[in-house]
């Protein structure tokens, strides 16, 4: 930011941005809101007169990394304000930290404002000419998260989401496509759309007429991802749970309107497990939805997210979540073991599994799934393909395929002396694979 963005004498706030991309979405509104009245946003704890720490609550291990930042901001500055899901769980940031200045709980942006003003009031008038049509994203310029609600109607046992961030809430289908035309015209090349269940979009304003450019469009998943697939570029669905209406959408992505790409958490696949976690999902059904999916959509690629060790956990459940990972040949998958979160359901099933056994059947589980992915991403070899150049170092690109979300999936590595700008698309040949990436040459 140079000079001429900024005034000299401006109130410099530091910021700290931590979980999930709903989270990362927050802080960019809160980061718009305070550049509009004139705040600049520091790099640095030396350079900034407060900072903002935006915390994650939902595990254990995120929990202490949100408490080592809000200590490390106190020691290095100070000044500290707390916002996030963690300032919605009690008591235990000021039983912590009883010196920080005002702690708030998720999707909270005016309180944090008011907070900053409390302690930093601003000293001048709103240069909305700072801020871009888009906002303040701390994504690269390429890409961006579109949330597109907040909350949760689902009580998953082994969830506190809904007790941090509340009922569902979906954003007007209007505004939601305005910042996404905003950001398709501020040159991003990928929308990742996400929620805490994008699929129930809409559900609770009873899929709400609202209008966009003059158009009746229905706040409804299905019409949000066929008018997003208008703007001509990349939209990546995720947090997406398999109600049947889902099922609409995959002829969009055979006609390439969006990514032909889904993201659901399945967290199981035992019947007695789903049911123990209030999941609205059976691996039966699933496996009949996948087939299906894949008749119509060949191409799709499917991720997700599993627990393994959840209270009650047997070892023929845990065999059944095996047999499903390779019935169901996912492309992409992640897998967490259970953490008894202060607030859930599940930490009072007595049957609780011990640590070791966690650990074993994480590893078991992995093992079983880099297998298939290695094997699944070997296939490839040979193929062109289009990707997206996310970055370019000193061996070649570094880009993604549609199969491949930022942060999350793999990469492609490119060999190429070739300079292009990051979001430029270009056709590659697949040479070789890896578990988790693919390696290629320029076509």
């Amino acid at each position: 930011m140079s000079s001429k963005d900024t005034p000299q004498n401006a109130h410099k706030v530091g910021f700290i941005s931590l979980g999930c991309p709903k989270a990362l979405v927050d802080s960019e509104q809160i980061i718009t809101k305070l550049r509009a009245e004139g705040y600049e946003i520091s790099p640095s704890y030396e350079g900034s007169d407060i900072v903002v720490v935006n915390t994650c609550g939902f595990i254990d291990d995120a929990v202490e990394e949100s408490l080592e930042a809000i200590g490390e901001a106190l020691n290095e500055n100070g000044k500290v304000i707390v916002t996030g899901c963690l300032g919605a769980r009690g008591d235990i940031i000021s039983n912590n930290y009883p010196q920080v200045l005002a702690v708030t709980g998720p999707h909270a942006a005016n309180e944090v404002l008011e907070a900053v003003h409390a302690h930093l009031p601003p000293e001048h008038s709103p240069y909305t000419s700072l801020i871009p049509p888009a906002g303040i994203k701390l994504t690269p310029e390429h890409y961006a998260y579109l949330k597109i609600s907040e909350g949760c109607n689902h009580r998953c046992t082994f969830c506190i989401i809904p007790s941090l961030r509340g009922d569902l809430v979906s954003r007007p289908i209007g505004e939601v496509m305005t910042e996404a035309e905003n950001l398709a015209n501020a040159e991003v090349k990928e929308l990742l759309v996400i929620s805490q269940d994008t699929s129930a979009y809409g559900v609770d304003v009873k899929y709400k007429t609202d209008f966009w450019n003059g158009r009746p469009l229905k706040t409804r998943f299905e019409d949000l991802a066929v008018h997003l697939g208008e703007l001509g570029i990349w939209i990546r669905m995720h947090y997406v749970y398999p109600y049947p209406h889902v099922d609409k959408v995959i002829p969009l992505m055979a006609e390439e309107k969006i990514l032909p790409y889904l993201d659901i958490p399945f967290q199981h696949a035992s019947p007695n497990i789903l049911r123990a976690m209030k999941r609205p999902a059976s691996s039966e059904n699933v496996l009949t939805r996948i087939k299906k999916w894949r008749e119509i959509c060949p191409d799709i690629t499917l991720r997700s997210t599993f627990i393994v060790g959840f209270p009650g956990e047997t070892e023929d459940d845990f065999q059944q979540l095996l047999d499903f990972l390779v019935e169901a040949d996912l492309d992409r998958v992640g897998c967490f073991t259970y953490s008894p979160v202060e607030g859930a359901t599940a930490n009072q099933i007595a049957e609780q599994i011990p640590e070791d056994v966690k650990q074993d059947r994480l590893q078991r589980f992995m093992q079983l799934q880099a297998e298939i992915s290695s094997a699944k991403l070997n296939k490839k070899i040979g193929h062109t393909m289009q990707v997206m150049v996310d970055d370019i170092d000193e061996e070649g690109i570094i880009a993604r395929s549609k199969a491949d979300a930022p942060e999350v999936d793999g990469l492609v590595f490119v060999d190429s002396e070739s300079q292009y700008k990051a979001g430029t698309l270009i056709d590659v040949k697949i040479t070789n694979s890896s578990e988790h990436d693919l390696f290629a040459v320029e076509v």
